[in-house]
């Protein structure tokens, strides 16, 4: 008896899982990472149904889609016992080769930007872009911060956010255009006038400028006029808001936020969420205003926040509790679970062109 159950249950498992893959990656999809079962799910975010799952590696923390919509890019992070990106096809609906980032051991945060993806290794203290088109990491700076974390790239490539968890601070990091190379010297007999110019390197440099925020300083995001940077400190449960044109400290907010994960403005950038793995609450603040207006319960923890990009509704990664929360952004209110296994985490959303 117990062996035909035991049968049962197998083939149950096995109808369920061509049942998932049989059905098409919507043209919008959202992306769910289960870092204890190490699966990426992709769901269907008109049914909150997953669609299927792909195997992504040791210790997914981040997820990333393509700007097709087509490919998406999970960080195996292990605090820096991983070095690897994990590569899904989302049309496909299964695990494609890993990206070997040798050294730069501990990545972790992502983004997607001019055709690139843009990673931290945090063991390594560095930031990275890899150039699918080449399939070569085309690019690396050293931050010289400790557990460099999280990145935002800015869509015109010309600046990148950073913040660095044991430094506690933010790091904004500027783009300087280069010349195609190194420039003319004085006519032949003629001595110089003033300093010597600047040479660059092809392609231009960067300037680095850290700034002190908080120790445990983690998520953060850029407001959508992308004059404002907000940082959620974990150990102190602040918020520091960041004039990002001056480069500057301009604010600190003592919301309470200790145990603060990741911090998101809504794509009006009028609301502003705050998570917390170590409280029951997210916290809703109003930009204008800088005060939280609102505490949603979502359970015991909770991790990854995702807006939707029409503004609807916000999805999080209630860790602790093993199930994505889903809100609605008008009525600031929980409309739905989505359970896509243990531990979930990294968000993303997928639109394919």
């Amino acid at each position: 008896m117990k062996t035909k159950i035991g049968q049962a249950i197998v083939l149950g498992f096995l109808f369920a899982s061509s049942f998932l893959s049989a059905q098409n990656t919507p043209p919008n999809a959202l992306l769910a990472l289960s870092k204890r079962d190490h699966t990426l799910a992709i769901i269907d975010p008109a049914t909150l149904k997953i669609i299927a799952k792909a195997p992504v590696g040791n210790d997914p923390h981040e997820v990333i889609a393509a700007s097709d919509g087509k490919t998406a890019y999970v960080s195996n992070y292990g605090f820096g016992a991983y070095h690897t990106l994990a590569v899904i096809d989302l049309v496909g609906q299964k695990a494609l080769p890993s990206i070997d980032l040798g050294a730069l051991r501990g990545p972790h945060g992502l983004d997607f930007v001019g055709g690139k993806v843009w990673f931290t290794a945090e063991a390594a203290k560095a930031i990275g872009s890899y150039d699918p088109a080449t399939q070569k990491i085309d690019w690396i700076l050293g931050t010289g911060q400790n557990r460099t974390h999280m990145i935002w790239v800015s869509r015109d490539l010309k600046w990148i956010a950073t913040t660095n968890v044991n430094s506690g601070t933010v790091s904004i990091i500027e783009k300087i255009e280069g010349r195609p190379g190194p420039p003319p010297g004085p006519p032949s007999g003629a001595a110089p006038n003033g300093p010597p110019p600047l040479i660059l390197p092809p392609g231009g440099d960067w300037n680095e400028t850290v700034i002190p925020v908080g120790v445990g300083t983690e998520g953060f995001d850029v407001s959508p006029d992308g004059k404002e940077l907000w940082a959620a400190d974990a150990q102190n449960g602040n918020v520091s808001i960041i004039d990002v044109a001056k480069k500057q400290l301009i604010e600190t907010l003592p919301i309470g936020a200790v145990g603060a994960n990741r911090l998101k403005f809504t794509p009006d950038g009028k609301l502003v969420f705050v998570s917390s793995l170590r409280a029951p609450d997210l916290l809703v603040l109003e930009a204008a205003t800088r005060k939280v207006v609102k505490r949603i319960p979502v359970g015991h923890g909770a991790a990854g926040i995702l807006m939707q990009p029409d503004g609807r509704r916000v999805f999080v990664a209630c860790s602790p509790d093993n199930y994505v929360t889903v809100i609605d952004l008008k009525s600031l209110e929980v409309t739905g679970r989505i359970d896509v296994g243990g531990e979930p985490d990294g968000l993303a959303w997928a639109t394919r062109q």
